[in-house]
């Protein structure tokens, strides 16, 4: 049988972690420029990037990291160390303007990776696969993934609107703003994964 309490804990845990309303205004800045329906089309190649990953690390995810000997720490410091060289070029204003080559780019990295689909929801879906009983807590589990990335794709879709309405100033705005949130994150990313690794030693 479906499992509410399984569902809305692993949908909770990974809104938390993946923060539609957190990601909106880097998609806003990274996609700043293009056309409303290559927009549109990166929304939904980002989310389908992450749920192939999440995908994936969900029903092999163990057995990947062991078989390349990376433990979950490393992991979650790479990804911070990336979306750090992200965040210095929305910082900076180095971001230049795209090719179609770099729209598919930037979709799949850092939007689709390591921004939602990053160490600390890789980690939980793993978790969560292990610790489901039965077909129901399954369905439970990979119902709570689909229904989140849903949840993405129409926060990313439908803050397009906001760029029709700050126009070109605004969007330097939000790309200075999303630059500074995303170094935090991705230094608090690598804080946690150092801390691990400390503790672990």
């Amino acid at each position: 049988m479906f499992d509410v309490a399984v569902f809305g804990s692993l949908f909770l845990t990974l809104f938390v972690i993946m923060d539609p309303p957190g990601v909106t205004p880097i998609f806003l800045a990274l996609t700043a420029g293009r056309p409303a329906k290559v927009q549109r089309r990166m929304a939904l190649q980002a989310v389908a990037v992450a749920f192939g990953v999440i995908a994936v690390f969900g029903l092999l995810g163990q057995q990947i990291l062991d078989y390349l000997h990376v433990s979950v720490p490393a992991l979650m410091i790479a990804g911070g160390l990336l979306l750090l060289l992200i965040a210095l070029d929305l910082l900076t204003g180095k971001t230049e303007q795209p090719t179609q080559t770099k729209d598919v780019n930037v979709a799949l990295v850092p939007l689709g990776m390591p921004l939602l689909a990053g160490p600390g929801a890789i980690v939980s879906v793993i978790l969560a696969v292990q610790h489901a009983d039965g077909l129901g807590g399954q369905f439970s589990v990979w119902s709570a993934i689909v229904a989140m990335h849903v949840v993405l794709w129409l926060a990313m879709r439908y803050s397009l609107v906001i760029i029709r309405i700050i126009k070109d100033g605004g969007v330097v705005l939000v790309t200075r703003l999303a630059g500074m949130m995303l170094s935090a994150i991705a230094v608090q990313q690598i804080i946690n994964g150092v801390t691990q690794v400390i503790q672990t030693s």
